[in-house]
């Protein structure tokens, strides 16, 4: 059975001291806060990682917003998953990972926190001279490279990307790699297709706002749809636009709109295009490995950048804020990435 992103558990406690930590707990919708909880110490198959920066990703705005369904979450919960840290305790069974080893986790959710534990698999090391900031972002990787395999481009495709929000943004860059014909991105802000221009788009369109059929912009010069489209939007409705947008016998790759859609999907029409719709998580863990070595081996190389998106940096007390920051429709808040080891 692949393996699935899990919380590690943690204990919360009403008191201070030398055995404690700050970690975040959304106790309800719009309702994010700071609480004290117990340093937990690793199992003899597993390692600690203190914890330094955590992004605030687009799965974790669905969860803050109420747009996951309860089967997907329920509340109270603990959020954060895209991390960097550095291990300082493994446990006696682990070989081959040592304290002091600059770290990204993947599939671990609840890391808004000063230490989180957890197995070898989710951890990937770091070079001791990366900058550990830009190591969070890796965590994305392994899903669009798959999403890109799945798609099945080629130099003869279009491909359409909506969303450049920062997976949006590295999508673009990944994609970018396998030369497709024109590589066409929409948002709602100049700033992101600014940079979509720079991470190899072909064609970018400012889409007016979130009612806007994508081809009432773009179907002027691709009439005929795209032969791959990867939304990456963050609720579901955008899966309805996807399918308009999508050619004849073209392939949807839902890397984003995973969340609840409240339109009506015409399944006739996915029927009379001959589409194919994918998504995008490897389905087997040696997958979700060969990806984390690859992806990281792209930022390494310079082909992805994940420093140029960070935009904001708020320690952890301030989580409320950052929160309440990233959920603002803005084209100059990209990246916010949580410090949680500055407590100011």
């Amino acid at each position: 059975m692949v393996k699935k992103m899990t919380i590690p558990p943690m204990e919360l406690v009403d008191r201070d001291g030398e055995d404690t930590q700050l970690c975040a707990v959304m106790d309800e919708v719009n309702d994010i806060t700071v609480k004290r909880a117990k340093i937990p110490d690793p199992t003899a198959d597993s390692v600690r990682v203190k914890v330094k920066w955590v992004g605030i990703c687009g799965s974790d705005l669905e969860v803050f917003r109420g747009a996951r369904e309860p089967e997907f979450i329920s509340y109270p919960t603990r959020l954060g998953h895209e991390v960097a840290g550095i291990i300082d305790k493994v446990g006696e069974n682990v070989v081959g990972l040592k304290e002091g080893d600059q770290v990204t986790l993947r599939y671990v959710w609840g890391a808004f926190a000063e230490y989180i534990c957890c197995s070898p698999f989710s951890i990937k090391v770091l070079p001791a001279d990366f900058p550990l900031m830009e190591g969070s972002l890796i965590e994305v990787l392994p899903g669009i490279l798959h999403a890109a395999e799945i798609a099945e481009i080629s130099p003869n495709k279009n491909v359409l990307i909506t969303g450049q929000g920062v997976s949006g943004l590295v999508l673009t860059q990944i994609i970018h790699l396998f030369s497709p014909r024109n590589l066409v991105v929409t948002d709602l802000f100049e700033e992101k297709l600014e940079l979509a221009k720079k991470y190899g788009a072909t064609h970018t369109y400012k889409i007016p706002n979130d009612h806007t059929s994508t081809m009432s912009v773009v179907g002027n010069d691709f009439p005929e749809g795209f032969d791959v489209v990867i939304p990456c939007l963050l609720e579901g409705e955008g899966m309805v636009d996807a399918i308009d947008a999508a050619a004849q016998n073209g392939r949807i790759v839902m890397y984003g709109c995973i969340g609840t859609c409240h339109e009506p999907v015409d399944f006739f029409k996915i029927h009379k295009k001959r589409l194919d719709i994918f998504s995008t998580e490897p389905k087997r863990d040696i997958d979700n490995r060969r990806y984390f070595d690859e992806g990281l081996r792209l930022v390494l190389d310079g082909l992805v950048n994940t420093k140029e998106m960070i935009t904001h940096v708020i320690p952890l007390k301030r989580i409320k804020d950052a929160f309440d920051l990233r959920n603002q429709h803005s084209g100059d808040t990209l990246h916010v990435m949580i410090d949680c080891e500055n407590h100011r």
